[in-house]
């Protein structure tokens, strides 16, 4: 395994049935990354600051975002996570239902690390979570966890 302290993923998911599917999908995996689940963009970005509610919240080793939220779009999301110094480090996996090319143009333009369309049943989620986990959390070496993270807090 990769060389990554933590197993944290941030998924950022206002869809009740996609974060069931994620969730079974995490749990078939050979390792059980703690999911933390937000459900929307206002949410992920207190979460990521460690605002109230999220005060003790942790630094999450990648970022799973939906583009489609309420409160604040997932482009928007991920567009301040990357102009954030202290945010811009960590993984944004886009991970939508929309498979338009102008969506994914838009998001790695934005910097996103990657853009997957989601699978709409259990096995095809399974097999693209499992591949993501593969990757994101054993195969590559990810930022180190920084002592004075402070998710922005002073932004």
């Amino acid at each position: 395994m990769a060389n990554n302290k933590e197993l944290d993923i941030l998924l950022v998911e206002d869809n009740p049935g996609d974060v069931a599917l994620i969730t079974q999908a995490l749990a078939e995996t050979d390792i059980h990354p703690v999911l933390h689940r937000v459900a929307d963009g206002i949410e992920a970005m207190q979460f990521l600051r460690r605002q109230a509610p999220f005060e003790n919240a942790i630094k999450p080793a990648i970022i799973i975002l939906d583009i489609n939220l309420p409160k604040k779009s997932g482009q928007d999301v991920l567009a301040e996570i990357k102009s954030d110094p202290v945010l811009a480090l960590i993984p944004v996996i886009v991970f939508s239902s929309s498979d338009s090319p102008e969506d994914v143009s838009a998001c790695y333009a934005l910097y996103a690390n990657c853009y997957i369309v989601k699978p709409r049943d259990l096995p095809g989620m399974t097999e693209t979570i499992r591949s993501l986990v593969n990757f994101w959390l054993k195969t590559v070496k990810l930022p180190a966890e920084s002592e004075s993270f402070t998710g922005g807090a002073n932004k």
